[in-house]
């Protein structure tokens, strides 16, 4: 069976994230796992590591149901860290998969594609990133 980690924090519940996991999972019969990284929000002026956890984990759970309605065989939603680099290295470690598919808002919006981590990705693992743009 193939397996699929899907990451995205603000934009995980976004049309096009939905859509491009739920076409990825239906067309390889894929297991998913979510991964939220558990990065600062934007809109908080202050923030701890536990506020940033507890935003994720809401924020993987709502998308979790959301993409187990749509018939997407979601084995598990987690929390990672704070650095969505990091996060993926770590699922990386934890288990095979068979591609990424990482959700950004669009560029000069985006922190993760500041932090030039989809560039990052595919210098540094063997497994495909797709990268999803979510508006």
């Amino acid at each position: 069976m193939t397996r699929l980690l899907a990451v995205a924090h603000q934009t995980a519940e976004a049309d096009e994230f939905l859509a491009a996991v739920r076409s990825a999972a239906q067309s390889d019969h894929a297991e998913v796992v979510l991964l939220v990284p558990a990065t600062p929000v934007k809109h908080l002026t202050s923030w701890t590591q536990g506020e940033s956890r507890s935003i994720a984990r809401e924020k993987a759970d709502s998308a979790r149901r959301r993409l187990e309605e749509t018939g997407v065989d979601v084995v598990e939603a987690r929390v990672g860290d704070p650095d969505p680099y990091q996060a993926i290295l770590d699922s990386l470690n934890l288990g095979d998969f068979d591609q990424i598919i990482v959700s950004t808002f669009p560029a000069g919006i985006s922190r993760w594609l500041g932090a030039d981590l989809i560039n990052r990705l595919g210098r540094s693992v063997s497994v495909p990133v797709t990268h999803v743009v979510a508006h």
